[in-house]
């Protein structure tokens, strides 16, 4: 029998710097394993380590403290010298050139990734990027775990990702917030990339009103910057908690694979509610399903694909918005209770 391709060989993955695209990234390390890596650590900033902490197949995670868009020579250098001998492989999959540096100093035989940003001599391997055949951010990481000529091919299996999920941090959640007294349905109005991704914010507020009088119990879910946005959802609602901003990265793991369903931007909180296997309503505007879908079988995409639409811009040019707009309350809360009729719920019965 062949031996598996990466046999006792000890790899390095220089990771991205978002949250759905780390969770993405686990294709990568799904795939790794199995052509029989021996051993997988990740150079990712530190905000990345409660999900990689929860991936079964990163054996180590190698923080880079150098925040995002600093250069941070110094930091790098330390970290490259800090891993010398220990790896047989690196793949880089940012195309910056300074995301190449730690390999590259770190003097590991071979260096794979993209090429982009003049990184001539930092890569052994550098490989064209051809976006008709890596048509998906996922393709494009998984694709360079594989041989050349596969990855061309671009007809390879892409892994989903899977999130562990702990149960005793989930009920201290419960009590810490007073969470679990309904079946929950999760809403993450937030989109990091900018508002032309983002569902107006009355629309989730007035959702999370119809959800409540069908007997649902609302978390809204994301980071600091998002508290705002959640106080507007949830004024003058019982039964509808604003958790942005209160809770770690790995306790929105465990908040969101308790949730029956979620309504979500396309944004990095949508890829890990992907990941812990949520039903997921997600909702794309000026991004596209095509490009960077949910990794999941459990999803139900809402798009109009309008004629000026994917523009991937974080503002509308146009200035209405109306690939967000013309997604109405009724028809998400239609698809969220058609996808729950198998356990409706009876509000009366409270």
């Amino acid at each position: 029998m062949a031996q598996p391709r990466l046999a006792g060989q000890r790899l390095l993955v220089v990771g991205p710097s978002w949250v759905g695209d780390m969770v993405m990234a686990q294709g990568l390390f799904k795939a790794l394993k199995q052509q029989g890596a021996a051993a997988l650590a990740v150079v990712a900033p530190a905000w990345s380590r409660p999900i990689l902490e929860r991936m079964d197949e990163v054996d180590e995670v190698v923080e880079l403290a150098v925040g995002h868009g600093v250069f941070g020579f110094s930091a790098r250098r330390r970290l490259a010298r800090s891993l010398k001998g220990r790896f047989d492989h690196a793949i880089v999959l940012p195309r910056s050139w300074k995301s190449a540096l730690v390999p590259f100093l770190a003097r590991i035989p071979r260096r794979t990734g993209f090429t982009g940003e003049h990184r001539f001599g930092l890569l052994s391997e550098r490989r064209e990027l051809q976006r008709d055949v890596l048509d998906q951010t996922v393709k494009r990481f998984v694709s360079l775990g594989l041989p050349a000529d596969a990855a061309a091919a671009g007809d390879f299996e892409i892994p989903q990702p899977r999130l562990r999920q702990d149960a005793i941090n989930l009920a201290r959640l419960h009590d810490e917030h007073r969470l679990g007294v309904r079946p929950a349905i999760g809403l993450m109005p937030g989109a990091e990339y900018g508002p032309a991704k983002q569902w107006p914010l009355a629309y989730f507020h007035r959702l999370a009103g119809e959800l409540i009088a069908q007997g649902f119990e609302v978390r809204v879910l994301g980071g600091p910057k998002d508290h705002a946005a959640g106080e507007e959802i949830v004024t003058g609602l019982e039964h509808a908690h604003n958790l942005c901003g209160e809770t770690r990265l790995e306790d929105a793991v465990d908040l969101l694979g308790d949730c029956r369903q979620v309504v979500t931007n396309d944004s990095g909180l949508m890829h890990v509610a992907a990941a812990v296997g949520t039903r997921i309503q997600a909702i794309y505007g000026s991004s596209s399903p095509a490009y960077t879908p949910p990794l999941t079988d459990n999803a139900r995409i809402h798009y109009l694909a309008l004629s000026c639409s994917p523009c991937f811009e974080r503002h509308c040019p146009l200035g209405h918005t109306n690939c967000l707009k013309q997604i109405t309350v009724d028809s998400v809360l239609e698809a969220i209770l058609t996808d729950e009729a198998p356990n409706r719920i009876d509000a009366s019965n409270e």
